[in-house]
């Protein structure tokens, strides 16, 4: 996937290592507002942080095919998703996302899983999709609605922040449901 004009208007493209000061740069913009709802190694503070992550997935993506994706607006990083997750072997993936305030209720971010939906399902063969996110996270569990996901449950105290612990939900689709949703 080189570069996809989302059904938001945005752009999706992969995020390489290349692209650190940029990625860096919409971290600092972005950084209090996703901290509580994604893992304390993505959210990096300096530019060496940032590399060091895209190189991450770009090992990743090298060895499976499943790396990190930016979402632009314009020429604006205002966001990402990626696959958490990828195995070949169990044809389960996860997915993620992250965006800045300024640029949500756009619908890029159900545009973009979407993207990664089809790459995983129709072009890999995969078989089960997850979505995880906090309890309380609204806006995260509404993208999981949206794309037709069913609520598998609650792991309870699963999510450390700090030194509390959320609840994580763990939401799931199927090849056979998206292929569903796919013909309707």
């Amino acid at each position: 996937m080189l570069s996809k004009t989302l059904a938001s208007g945005g752009t999706l493209r992969p995020l390489e290592p290349w692209q650190a000061e940029e990625f860096a740069a919409h971290l600092d913009r972005a950084r209090e507002h996703i901290r509580p709802w994604v893992g304390p190694s993505f959210v990096t503070s300096d530019v060496a942080g940032a590399r060091a992550t895209l190189a991450r997935y770009a090992e990743r993506a090298a060895g499976t095919g499943a790396g990190i994706y930016g979402i632009w607006a314009g020429d604006t990083l205002v966001g990402g998703v990626m696959f958490v997750e990828f195995s070949t072997t169990t044809g389960a993936f996860e997915v993620g996302c992250w965006l800045e305030p300024q640029a949500e209720g756009n619908g890029h971010i159900t545009s973009a899983v979407r993207e990664l939906l089809a790459y995983a399902f129709d072009e890999r063969g995969m078989h089960r999709a997850e979505w995880r996110c906090r309890v309380d996270n609204d806006r995260s569990s509404a993208v999981a609605r949206r794309l037709g996901m069913t609520l598998d449950g609650v792991l309870r105290e699963a999510w450390p922040v700090g030194e509390v612990f959320h609840d994580k939900q763990v939401w799931s689709l199927l090849t056979a449901e998206w292929q569903a949703q796919s013909q309707s």
